[in-house]
């Protein structure tokens, strides 16, 4: 669980540090500006923007009855918030496993990629997409 928040939180710290120094430096705006980039940052990076995750088994029964893609993905990982992002609120239409929450997800992942852990991976009717460009998923999700 803490490893999930740590970049976030790190993020945030570091934003409030400088921002500290700016403003006693007698830049406030500079320093209020500064902290909120890093805050927002560390809102990017941090499991809230990403729908609820499901265990990899709950994930797997599901798509079997609906159809729907399951997105593995870990916290932090860039690539999974670049598709997260570009998805938008499509991202909701698909089955989201966090890989660091779910050890059973992560070994999935590890199944497809040879022993790595990249994420995003997206498995759509039974095969696996490693890092899939976010406009083809998509598509996929309105299927």
């Amino acid at each position: 669980m803490a490893r999930r928040w740590l970049l976030p939180i790190l993020f945030v710290l570091i934003g409030l540090a400088m921002a500290l120094k700016q403003v006693s430096a007698g830049s406030t705006g500079a320093g209020v500006a500064l902290g909120l980039v890093f805050v927002l940052l560390g809102v990017a990076l941090s499991p809230v923007v990403f729908p609820r995750s499901l265990a990899a088994a709950e994930a797997q029964r599901r798509s079997a009855v609906d159809g729907r893609p399951i997105v593995y993905w870990r916290p932090g990982c860039q690539y999974c918030l670049r598709l997260r992002v570009r998805l938008g609120t499509a991202a909701r239409r698909a089955h989201w496993v966090d890989i660091w929450r779910d050890p059973d997800g992560a070994a999935a992942v590890r199944a497809v990629t040879g022993g790595d852990e990249t994420v995003p991976t997206v498995v759509v009717a039974g095969q696996p997409y490693v890092n899939p460009d976010p406009g083809w998923l998509r598509g996929q999700l309105a299927r």
